[in-house]
């Protein structure tokens, strides 16, 4: 009896540490903090309310992000999340329920401001209406606000607030394609705009949405577009649309000071574009006049796994070091389904405001101290997983799919969509593998090729046949991960199985590298719908050589529009892809461009009157290798 005892004991002891330790394995421990995150920002996108913008599918989303550094913490506000996420280290990040909805079909905190104001934390959202409150909390945990004042100041579209120097507090909105941003001071105490009253009378009384955010009084114009002298700020797919249908869109403000000299950016030109980016003018007083920065686009990502850098914010993190937030498109199932993404930003010497979006969507290294963000912080880690082959346990069938779309004759576009196992590794956040149920068992399998260095995994999930509408706190994925050098002997890596965190597009850094060639990963619960996934993403080191430099590398200038110019260069066997970078001198080369495969981009994003200069790069699983001679084109 006694042996039977211990032995039940022993039985209970060993149940027991094994469920704590169910997600702990020598390559992997989800309690130990990252030292790199991976674009796009893994949080628990809401998804959308039922029939939002008249479409029946269930699909996440968010954009328009703003990242806060409130009392040592960051907290992440972005479109349509029915609350907000804190974190302390800009990886892990924690949903706090925190809702401003008043009627289930609006709105929920779209494209929202927030600022520290007077040491409190002050929040706004979009409104066309007159009677926005504004809220502030002192203790953001709690998820607890209250109104500072019961009607914001206007009607505002994709505000921002700004407190200078002098506590003088500034309100920035608008939202058009044929109106610029406007700014004005405002009273802390009502929320008004400073000046005569009577100057608004026409603006509140205004029901179009083109009057109430045209400049009145004290209102002033700050930024507009010129995409006649921009190319980037063009609208279209490549920036190819003149006229623009529904005019140069203009929207998301936001204000850095530095050096005493104030940062107005916006977005711009359109979110559902890959070249949906910010740009920045710069003035001596908060309200301008501005001048348009030589240097633009300032976040520009038109390539790449991760697609567009507009409509966001720039912060500073603990140690000084600035970040600009982004908005990236999907843009299928509606196109306004997007998801956000952040980049090392920052002031060069000559005060030139820049963001980093290089290698963007590889892991990039998190913060430890002050450091000279004008190459970027990338991990070094490269992608091994790009067009490598792919087995599944099932697939679902092709399908004809009505997208977003509509034709030149107004009509909705059927597409046919295809959810084969070739999705998991295209580089293609647009595209994704679908099982035919969501059931434990089903999986996915990688082959490498060959043995390769392994440092790190994104799982980015796909919303296929989900039937989730908003927010709700049963929404995870549970899931192993194996590796094996033969596909006969596996060993267990990555153990999920226990998870109850939502992580729609879960970074996973291993805590020490493994060696290996096949991956498998397997299915256990998913949150909603069909077991699918965009991209499985591995990043490490394939041990093999660097490619070679880059020949015949051209930039030919259009004489006709000088805002176009057809990129090209001869496509090498030992390169996955390329980094075109340029910039407004030799050494402010900011800006890239990543082209997987080809050998050509038809670039129309520069502006007239300006000189640039151009190199080239490629890079495959191994490593990045050198960069061309640096041309110079008039």
């Amino acid at each position: 009896m006694k042996n039977t005892y211990l032995q039940s004991l022993l039985l209970f002891f060993t149940m027991f540490t094994s469920q704590i330790w169910a997600q702990k394995t020598e390559w992997f421990d989800p309690n130990k903090p990252a030292t790199t995150y991976c674009n796009p920002i893994n949080i628990g996108y809401n998804y959308t309310t039922y029939n939002h913008n008249g479409i029946p599918e269930s699909r996440r989303s968010s954009a328009d992000p703003v990242i806060i550094n409130y009392k040592g913490d960051y907290y992440l506000f972005a479109t349509n999340q029915a609350g907000f996420f804190w974190s302390k280290d800009m990886a892990d990040w924690n949903f706090v329920y925190g809702s401003f909805q008043r009627k289930p079909g609006d709105d929920d905190q779209c494209a929202p401001a927030a600022w520290v104001v007077n040491d409190t934390l002050f929040y706004v959202g979009s409104t066309w209406k007159k009677d926005h409150p504004v809220w502030k909390t002192a203790d953001p945990k709690s998820g607890r606000w209250l109104r500072h004042v019961d009607t914001a100041m206007l009607p505002t579209w994709d505000p921002a607030i700004f407190q200078d120097d002098d506590k003088k507090v500034y309100m920035y909105y608008g939202s058009s394609g044929k109106l610029p941003l406007v700014g004005a001071e405002v009273d802390y105490n009502t929320w008004l705009p400073k000046g005569n009253q009577d100057d608004y009378k026409k603006l509140y009384e205004a029901t179009e949405v083109e009057d109430i955010q045209r400049p009145y009084g004290e209102i002033k114009a700050v930024v507009g577009l010129d995409p006649s002298q921009h190319g980037w700020e063009r609208f279209g797919p490549n920036n190819d649309m003149e006229p623009a249908p529904w005019g140069n869109f203009i929207e998301g403000a936001w204000m850095t000071k530095h050096n005493g000299k104030y940062y107005m950016q916006y977005g711009a030109p359109a979110t559902e574009f890959k070249g949906y980016a910010n740009g920045v003018h710069v003035g001596d007083n908060p309200l301008g006049p501005f001048t348009y920065q030589k240097h633009n686009p300032m976040s520009y990502k038109p390539g790449g796994f991760v697609i567009g850098a507009g409509h966001g914010n720039t912060f500073a993190d603990n140690y000084g070091n600035y970040w600009n937030t982004g908005t990236c498109k999907i843009s299928i199932k509606d196109r306004f389904e997007r998801r956000i993404d952040m980049f090392p930003a920052g002031f060069d010497k000559d005060d030139v405001m820049y963001s980093i979006t290089s290698y963007g969507d590889f892991p990039i290294v998190l913060p430890t101290a002050e450091r000279d963000q004008t190459n970027g912080a990338s991990s070094g880690w490269m992608l091994l997983s790009y067009k490598k082959p792919v087995t599944v346990s099932s697939a679902e069938d092709c399908m004809e799919v009505q997208t977003h779309r509509v034709d030149h004759g107004g009509k909705k576009v059927f597409e046919k969509f295809c959810y084969g196992a070739e999705n998991l590794t295209d580089e293609n956040i647009q595209t994704y593998w679908s099982a035919k149920t969501d059931k434990p068992g089903e999986w996915l399998q990688l082959d490498l090729g060959r043995t390769m260095q392994i440092n790190a995994l994104q799982i980015n999930y796909a919303d296929h046949k989900a039937t989730q509408f908003n927010k709700a706190m049963d929404i995870y994925y549970q899931y192993k991960i194996y590796m094996s050098d033969d596909a006969q002997n596996w060993t267990l890596v990555v153990d999920k199985s226990k998870n109850d965190k939502d992580a729609p597009h879960d970074y996973l850094e291993l805590t020490k590298s493994i060696k290996a060639r096949y991956i498998k990963m397997e299915n256990i619960h998913n949150a909603s719908g069909l077991f699918a996934v965009s991209d499985f993403r591995v990043f490490g080191n394939g041990l093999l050589a660097k490619p070679k430099g880059v020949s015949n590398f051209k930039v030919n200038r259009n004489d006709k529009d000088s805002r176009n110019a057809m990129i090209s260069w001869k496509k090498q066997a030992d390169a996955i892809g390329y980094t075109i970078y340029y910039g407004i001198e030799p050494g402010k080369l900011y800006n890239n461009i990543m082209v997987y495969d080809g050998d050509s981009y038809d670039f129309r994003g520069l502006d007239k009157g300006t000189k640039y200069y151009f190199t080239i790069e490629a890079f495959n699983e191994n490593g990045i290798g050198a960069k061309n001679k640096i041309i110079e084109i008039k």
